[in-house]
Formats: C-alpha cells, structure tokens, sequence
C-alpha cells in the first residue's frame, strides 16, 4: 500500500440532477424521496468501502429546477435514517449558512455525529440563488461579500458551541451523584458581526472531535473561505490542467493560512461512463450527449445567474454581454461561463450546449478509467472524487470493476481502518481548545 491513499465519496440525487437522469428505468421515478433507495445506494457505496456519502441540497426552486431539485429529502433527516441503516461510511449533508442560525446548526450535525458514532460531515454553502431570500423573509438575496463573511463566522461560531464540553466533562459518578464536572462545561459568549451566541451547546463531542468541514469554493471568495475553513473541498472543474491548478492554488492558500495542505483534501464530482471497450463508452457518451435537449439546457445555463431566462436572446449571434448578472448568485460558475464563451467565441447555442453536457473525461473500460484516475491523483490534480451514483447498475461496474484496479495498484483501502469520518480521510481529530488551554496553564 502507498503512503498516500485515495479517497472516494459517492454523490446521491435520487432521480437525478441531469433533466434526462430519471427516465432510466433502473431509478425509481419517487428516489429522491424513497429512503429505501437511499439505503441501498449507501450500503453499496459503504461495501465498496468508500469514505463518505454527500447530499446536495439548496433552498430555492422553480418549476424549470432538475428533477432532483422538485422533490427530495431534507439532508440532516435523510443522513440520520442513513446512520442507522450502515456501520462505517461517512455522511456528508449540505447546509447554508446564509439562512440558518449556528446553533441549531451546531446542535443539528453534532446529533449526527452522535447518532452515527463519528461519521458526520458538513458541506458549507452560502447558497447562491438569489430566490432563496423570499423563502426566509428578506427582500434582497445577501450581497456575495456578505455571504461569505457571514459564512466564515457562522463555522467559526459553530465549532466555538462543539467544543462546549471537554472530551471528560461527564464523570458520570453515582456513588458521588455527580454526573457532570461543571468547570469543563463552557460558555461561547460569542459577539460578531452577525451574531451573538451565548452557549453553551447541549450536546457532547462525538468520538471524532468534531464533524468534517467540507466547501465546494469555486469563485475567488469561494477559494479563499475553502482554504481557511475546509477540511475536504468538492472542486467544480472539467478538465485535468483546471484540476491541477485548483489543486495547487487552494494547498498554496491553506499553507498561507497556517494550516497544514495535507489536512485540505480536494474532491471533485464525476460521472464515470464504463462499458466493455472504450469504443462502446463513447458510443454511450455520444448517445448521452446527443440527447440534450436545448430548451433544458438553456435553463439550466440560467442557474447560475438567478434563473435568467436565455431564450429571450439570439441562440445562434455571441453569448450575450451580461454585465454584472451573476456576480451575487453562483459567482465563481457564473464567471466562468461567461469567460469561456468568451475566450472560444461561442453562440449562445454552443454556450448552453457546451455546460449542459456533463463532464465526461472518465469514459472508457474500467482499464482506462482506472488509468485516468490514477494519473489525476498521482499528477498532483486530486485527492480523491465525488462519484455520482444515478443508475445502480452503472455505479456496480464503477465498484466492482474499477475499484479492485485500484486496490491492486495500491491506491486504495482494501477494509475501513477505523470507524470515523476522520479515520476515513485521514484527518486530525480537533483538540478541544479549552482543554488545550488547561493543559498551557497546568
């Protein structure tokens, strides 16, 4: 086994963020909210020893959203059905910090962590669809700027209230009917620009410390919150030299902070096309793309700029000049939509075709897959990746054919080493700061 190991999550959307996902009749039409699907996909992905499932989640929708999107499982509900239906494999839940408090957030993942004995992560987002305000009472989507300070002491607030008891606060003593030691019991007393958290949270540290901190940033906002708070980041690239650059930049910055870029992990999101031959996965690709329909795509261009209806435009004259539309929803894809489009000279029909299609660099026989893999991980672009799992059949060729490849190059796990989240990715378990500070004093 090499020192350096692979890691794998697995991505589950139900009946799928693709408009043309759900119509495969291996995925049942009600997925998104069958918690049995769910549990078969999990136990799958936990079989196959994978280190985490992560739920996608946003707070906004319209009639033109992606199936997924329309009708789905709130994450945390979702992920605590799960903990009970699996043993080992990490469970990963979307929430915003844009609209939430820190401590019913605090008090939320940590009871998943406690529930699942240490497998819980959080993926942080500070939502970019600007209809979301209307659904929590604001007039006005919260400007970018904002979104992501308000973001950075949110997390901050929230792991202030985990480390509310000492890992020893709880003696637990019936002869001397002393159940906790109040002098390790602490106050947040928190007073920020945003919010004001007394504490102390009612809830205990799990056997992991705390539950991973995951961030999908993308914008330059995005990378550098990631790079100060993340611990796994879910990158959005499409290409293995974008890879590497994100990969270099968001280690350069997390070393810039202080922290060690071994403890930043980098995952970004596939969805691997395995057939017999690479002739027959192309054919497969082909087949897929082929079938985009354009009147979807140009919706699902839209996202990224607050639903902005295309349709409105020329499909066949320049991408449109667009001046700052996008820049307080999904910045960083929204800029680089507009920078490609730029760069290639596309039509609005090549613009919306060209994003519409999924990122297919992972099409091939399991050989080959496993070769791409392997050099985006070796090559510097990757710690590990988000598999998306839509059709089971298609995730069974990726976990019985593509990972025993890996396995026997030694890249990864052949058994889980440990039971938590962090045993999985090989991370540090947080020291309880007041412990810390007892032990400075002593």
């Amino acid at each position: 086994m090499s020192t350096r190991q692979l890691h794998l999550g697995a991505i589950l959307t139900g009946v799928g963020t693709d408009p043309q996902e759900w119509l495969d009749p291996q995925i049942p039409g009600t997925a998104s909210i069958d918690i049995d699907w769910y549990k078969q996909q999990a136990r799958a992905a936990e079989a196959a020893k994978f280190d985490f499932v992560f739920i996608v989640d946003s707070p906004y929708i319209t009639p033109d959203s992606a199936p997924h999107f329309l009708n789905r499982l709130e994450p945390l509900t979702l992920l605590s059905a799960l903990a009970g239906a699996t043993d080992k494999i990490g469970l990963v839940a979307t929430l915003t910090t844009s609209y939430t408090e820190p401590f019913n957030v605090a008090r939320q993942f940590a009871s998943l962590d406690q529930i699942s004995h240490g497998r819980a992560g959080w993926n942080v987002v500070t939502t970019g669809l600007e209809g979301a305000a209307g659904n929590f009472g604001r007039e006005q989507h919260i400007d970018h700027g904002e979104r992501y300070r308000r973001a950075h002491e949110h997390v901050a607030v929230v792991q202030g209230l985990w480390d509310s008891y000492e890992d020893d606060a709880f003696p637990r003593d019936r002869a001397n009917k002393r159940f906790l030691d109040p002098a390790k019991q602490h106050r947040l007393d928190h007073r920020g620009e945003f919010f004001s958290v007394t504490g102390p949270l009612n809830i205990s540290r799990s056997e992991q410390g705390q539950p991973v901190i995951f961030q999908a940033g993308v914008s330059e906002s995005g990378r550098g919150l990631a790079a100060r708070i993340a611990e796994g980041i879910f990158a959005g690239v499409d290409n293995f030299e974008d890879a590497r650059e994100y990969y270099a930049d968001i280690k350069r910055r997390a070393a810039e902070a202080g922290r060690d870029p071994n403890q930043v992990l980098v995952f970004p999101g596939i969805s691997p096309i395995i057939a017999d031959t690479d002739e027959e996965a192309q054919a497969l690709l082909l087949q897929r793309t082929g079938e985009l329909d354009l009147k979807k795509a140009l919706v699902q261009l839209g996202r990224p700029f607050n639903y902005h209806d295309f349709s409105q435009y020329d499909l066949d004259a320049p991408f449109p000049e667009l001046g700052e539309l996008g820049s307080n929803g999904y910045r960083g894809h929204a800029e680089k939509i507009k920078r490609v489009a730029r760069e290639q000279g596309l039509t609005l029909r090549q613009t919306a075709l060209r994003f519409a299609r999924p990122f297919t660099g992972f099409a091939g026989s399991a050989q080959t897959v496993a070769n791409e893999i392997e050099r985006w991980f070796k090559d510097g672009a990757v710690d590990g990746f988000n598999i998306h799992v839509g059709a089971p059949a298609a995730f069974a060729r990726f976990t019985d054919e593509v990972v025993p490849l890996l396995r026997e190059r030694g890249l990864f796990r052949d058994e889980y080493q440990g039971r938590t989240l962090r045993d999985h990715l090989e991370l540090e378990v947080p020291v309880n700061r007041h412990s810390v500070k007892a032990a400075e004093v002593a």
